[in-house]
């Protein structure tokens, strides 16, 4: 997903980015503060006045110094909750270990019944948190830098221009000190600035750039972090369900006795996905809801449910059969694809001329998430309000399931978003807040919706499988001159309002590798008709497309008998800006400058010489660039990942602790789901229940760390949330090709190579 950016951030006057207000305390409040202390009351939603518009997090600084900053996306484990706030603190000058950090809520308010979203852009996991926020967040740090300037200028009697800021503290010209806190009262009655708020030049920065743990280490440590899951009201009801194998099918015969017998157990309903409402937004399938005291009642009750089912047309598929639709259609000679996604120069006509034809298919499985966190939400609804404990990807889009079911104005919905146990695009899909939210109206209490994981891995929105076929020409001089690349797939997009000719977004990017640098370049899609559950997926759409490409690269380079190195480095050319469809630049100079690095560091010159197998790959991903380089040696049929090294270079780095940990979980993600994962279905039903058939990869199969090279940059930071994902499988199976002479052209990786040695 492109990264959002507000035009121009820098106008309070025109966009109410921050309200000053003034409240008992005497404390200056910049934003919105969403979190009272004990004994005050929250800033009436009436004194706010128009919504603050693309301001994600606010300020508040106490009279005794303290600061309290706000962090508006939600944390998936990505870091945001510790990256947004630091770029607030240095523009304020903030000493950090003044400063806590609190998560917020959704921030919505009621414009003439519309919602007004409080903080702008409000989406976790997704690689546009630190993006989305770079501007509106210096400026929010800036301005209430500048109003405490204006409170001491005012004391001194002096123009504010004469002083200046350090650790929380206005410094005078004849060295007098003044505490933000001592500041804060004053501050708080100056009128703010018409006219835009001059930001800290680069060279002044004292927090962006520098190491800093995650605010919510030592309480996760110490267990003291709650997540959704951990939340709970004391009169709250607890809900599990039974629900349908196919999301299209419906119930046959039903009988409740037994299950309402259970001691504890205090009603057993009915739900159904509503008529019309898109996939992700309404329960997914048919389903038996037990409501229950505790939660061991309800899932007793749930044992004891007696109901047969009926499939719907979905009760027909097969993850086999559609592989193989997948590869006739392919294969046909005569059948066009959906959609051409790109089509450079003239693939056949020069196809012709070439002295060499390379040609390869590459497959991959369907893939659950799995998040560390299963579904769960706690849902209170009364007449008055909606409040809701959801581990969200997505606030605003929880708030607009809520809202329709309730029918509730825009400020009597709360949203409130713990720390999230994982997200992977999964949380971007609110069906368990459907659920709750329909069983706390229907018992009139509150309700705490909690699944299991085998409701998790049985009633997924998956990732489709995919088939790659690929084949390229190359002339006498070794450079490829055509590129066909056909890729066949069910959109995740289908079903959810995305025009025809737009369902390959979710599966295809028109400027991956190496688009742009091939004269002669086609990429088709061709689309599967599915009615199995699909919705988004962590790294999507570049993790499938990056493992058949860079795999492929490496096959020509092998077909050419040369470093497969050098065959990228020749591929990229001379450092130059190539223009990318629908905006933006290719930087082939910073790609070329991650492959060398990883290359150097894992001693790359010794890949013919080694006993172990050598691999390495690289990807583009919205302005951010990265490549790994991957070691591996073979013992039987023993594989070992003796080493990984992975490069990045995202732009200006916020917080370079929390980008190593971001690269080295999401290298790590992708090898445990490239080597282990994947999800098959038979009769319309996923046949992987619990992690024992969908095992996430052991300690034992990884590496024990991961070498994270990180590219010092002054351009505007980009996402890096999955950033790493692409690059680490090609990698991996470029270095297992080198220590076995086994091309694994299919997933999961460890399957394929065990039955091919």
């Amino acid at each position: 997903m492109s990264a959002h950016r507000h035009d121009d951030p820098a106008l309070p006057s025109r966009r109410q980015f921050l309200k000053i207000l003034t409240c008992a305390t005497g404390a200056l409040i910049v934003g919105v503060p969403l979190v009272a202390r004990a004994g005050e009351p929250p800033v009436p939603a009436a004194l706010l006045g128009d919504a603050l518009y693309g301001l994600g997090a606010y300020v508040r600084i106490d009279p005794d110094g303290s600061i309290l900053i706000g962090a508006r996306d939600p944390d998936t484990g990505t870091g945001t909750s510790t990256a947004l706030p630091r770029i607030i603190a240095d523009e304020l000058d903030a000493d950090w270990t003044r400063v806590s950090v609190v998560q917020l809520g959704l921030g919505v308010e009621n414009g003439n019944g519309e919602a007004r979203w409080t903080y702008g852009h409000q989406l976790g996991g997704m690689g546009d948190s630190i993006p989305a926020a770079w501007a509106d967040l210096r400026q929010a740090g800036a301005l209430a830098r500048w109003l405490l300037m204006q409170a001491a200028a005012r004391r001194l009697g002096i123009q504010a221009d004469r002083l200046r800021t350090q650790s929380s503290m206005v410094i005078a010209p004849d060295g007098r000190r003044f505490d933000y806190g001592s500041l804060a009262e004053a501050a708080s009655k100056v009128a703010p600035p018409t006219t835009t708020v001059g930001l800290k030049a680069p060279d002044r920065f004292t927090l962006i750039g520098q190491p800093a743990g995650d605010v919510d280490a030592r309480g996760m440590v110490t267990g003291q972090t709650q997540f959704a899951v951990d939340h709970f009201y004391g009169d709250a009801l607890v809900a599990v369900l039974l629900r349908c194998p196919w999301n299209d099918g419906s119930v046959a015969s039903k009988d409740f006795k037994d299950a309402e017998a259970i001691k504890g157990v205090v009603k057993v309903v009915e739900l159904k996905p509503e008529a019309g409402v898109l996939p992700g937004q309404t329960v997914q399938a048919p389903s038996i809801a037990v409501i229950a005291e505790n939660t061991w009642a309800a899932l007793q009750g749930r044992d004891k449910l007696k109901v047969e089912w009926k499939p719907g047309a979905s009760g027909s598929e097969s993850s086999a059969v559609l592989e193989q639709q997948a590869f006739d259609a392919l294969n046909a000679k005569d059948f066009a694809p959906t959609t051409r996604v790109r089509n450079d120069g003239d693939v056949d006509a020069e196809a012709k001329k070439a002295a060499r034809r390379v040609d390869a298919s590459y497959v991959q499985p369907w893939l659950a998430h799995a998040t560390s966190e299963p579904m769960n939400c706690l849902a209170r609804v009364d007449k008055e309000r909606a409040t809701l404990v959801v581990p969200t990807q997505a606030p605003q889009q929880a708030w607009s399931v809520v809202q329709r079911l309730t029918g509730f104005k825009p400020d009597q919905i709360d949203i409130r978003v713990p720390r999230v146990g994982g997200g992977y695009g999964r949380r971007l899909d609110h069906d368990f807040v459907a659920e709750a939210v329909m069983l706390a109206q229907l018992v009139e209490k509150p309700v705490r919706v909690l699944w299991t994981r085998e409701d998790d891995l049985g009633h997924d929105f998956y990732r489709s499988g995919c088939v790659h076929k690929l084949n390229a020409t190359l002339d006498r001089k070794r450079n490829i001159v055509t590129w066909n690349q056909r890729m066949a797939s069910a959109s995740s997009l289908a079903q959810r309002q995305t025009p025809q000719d737009k369902l390959w977004t979710s599966e295809v990017d028109v400027n991956q590798l190496p688009a742009g640098l091939v004269p002669n370049y086609r990429s088709d899609w061709y689309a599967q008709q599915s009615l199995l559950a699909r919705g988004p997926h962590r790294g999507m759409p570049y993790v499938n497309n990056a493992f058949a490409v860079e795999s492929f690269i490496d096959e020509i380079a092998h077909a050419l008998k040369e470093n497969p190195l050098d065959t990228r480095l020749r591929l990229l050319g001379e450092a130059r800006q190539v223009a990318l469809q629908g905006g933006g630049q290719l930087d082939t100079g910073r790609l070329i400058n991650v492959l060398k690095l990883v290359a150097d560091r894992i001693e790359w010159k010794n890949w013919l010489r080694t006993v172990n197998g050598l691999g390495i790959a690289c990807w583009h991903v919205n302005g951010a660039y990265v490549a790994h380089a991957i070691e591996t040696s073979l013992a039987a049929d023993k594989l070992n990942i003796e080493r990984v090294v992975c490069a990045v270079d995202v732009g200006r780095v916020i917080n370079p602790t929390g980008l190593e940990g971001q690269v080295a979980g999401a290298t790590l993600d992708a090898l445990g789901a490239a080597m282990n994962l994947a999800v098959t279905f038979r009769d319309g039903q996923p046949q992987q229940h619990s992690l024992k058939d969908y095992p996430l990869a052991s300690m034992a199969q990884l590496p024990d760390s991961v070498e994270v090279i990180t590219v010092q940059d002054d351009r505007p930071p980009t996402g890096a949330s999955f950033l790493a994902m692409p690059s680490a499988a090609p990698a991996l199976a470029n270095a297992v090709f080198r220590v076995s002479a086994v091309r694994v052209r299919r997933l999961p990786l460890m399957r394929e190579l065990l039955r091919l040695l």
